[in-house]
């Protein structure tokens, strides 16, 4: 019997061949002590190839999705504000990176804990330019490979505050326990170091979205997730919770979850002369027109804010941070 042979088979042979293999040692198999020392070694053999070797964890309840390019300082810190966070249920972490060249591809490859994504999204390869892919996409690596109920949203730039995702998913139970139909939940944020206050927005139609928060994985699914044709970068979050709005899930806030944004000023001057952002919003209003946006009427968008002071001070970490 060669051995080697087998193992190279994929997995459904094996568990063929295994099971063929009942009708030469049914007794043994029943009563391994009547097996002679060769046939007890094939079966043992024979059991444990017929067995997956890759096993899903079903207990996984919350999956931390991350988008990331070259920004390893925010992304470690990131990451480490997940860890920190006391979550009281399994989680995952899920970070799909763009192909980093600053080292962030070399640390994630060592933390044990995270599932690292590559999506090549810049550059050439074999004297062709990479296709250049959007928001949607590369995010949707992440939301249909997450094994959680839950999926948490941050940007690699973003920081939770203690106790966050503890009670967003406190709000879920609350409001699943009610009889709602939910499909996420949106944490307060402001944008370090230029606001004072944290907030939640509402866009079209006065809908409220998510921008760093929790959806329901369930919901992503039902809307077919995140569009990845019509928008480049910007709009995209609001637009999947439109959608889900469409279907009848509800986005509530939670106040006391918290995040800290870095946002710096040279972000800023581009979003001002941004042709990305110009087009993406222009997508934005023509996908919603007639529906949750009408041109010449009163216009719902606003943001509700909240004021909080963070004993923690947490924002201190983004100190020094020079991009």
């Amino acid at each position: 019997m060669n051995y080697i042979k087998i193992l190279a088979k994929p997995f459904r042979q094996v568990k063929k061949f295994y099971h063929s293999s009942l009708t030469q040692y049914p007794t043994q198999l029943a009563n391994p002590g009547l097996a002679n020392p060769g046939q007890l070694s094939r079966l043992k053999i024979l059991k444990s190839l017929a067995k997956p070797v890759i096993s899903s964890d079903k207990t996984c309840m919350v999956s931390v999705v991350i988008g990331s390019y070259n920004r390893r300082p925010l992304l470690e810190k990131a990451i480490q504000s997940v860890r920190d966070n006391q979550i009281r249920v399994p989680y995952e972490i899920i970070v799909i990176d763009g192909g980093s060249t600053d080292g962030s591809l070399e640390w994630l490859i060592q933390q044990k804990d995270i599932i690292t994504i590559i999506q090549h999204n810049r550059g050439e390869f074999q004297g062709k330019p990479l296709k250049r892919r959007s928001w949607g996409y590369f995010m949707n690596l992440g939301f249909k490979s997450a094994k959680g109920k839950y999926i948490l949203m941050i940007s690699d730039d973003c920081l939770l505050l203690p106790n966050a995702v503890n009670l967003g998913l406190d709000k879920f139970e609350e409001v699943e326990k009610a009889g709602l139909k939910i499909g996420g939940v949106a944490f307060y944020f402001r944008n370090w170091p230029e606001d004072k206050e944290y907030y939640v927005q509402h866009t079209l139609g006065g809908k409220l979205f998510v921008n760093h928060g929790m959806y329901l994985k369930e919901a992503l699914a039902a809307v077919d997730w995140a569009d990845e044709e019509r928008y480049i970068f910007y709009k995209a979050d609001g637009d999947l919770c439109l959608k889900m709005w469409e279907l009848n899930y509800e986005i509530v806030d939670c106040p006391g979850a918290y995040v800290e944004h870095y946002y710096d000023r040279n972000e800023a001057v581009r979003q001002t002369n941004n042709a990305v952002l110009d087009h993406d919003r222009e997508a934005y209003l023509q996908r919603w027109e007639g529906i949750y946006y009408h041109r010449y009427k009163r216009d719902l968008r606003r943001r509700v804010t909240r004021f909080y002071e963070d004993k923690t001070r947490t924002a201190d970490q983004f100190m020094n941070l020079v991009y």
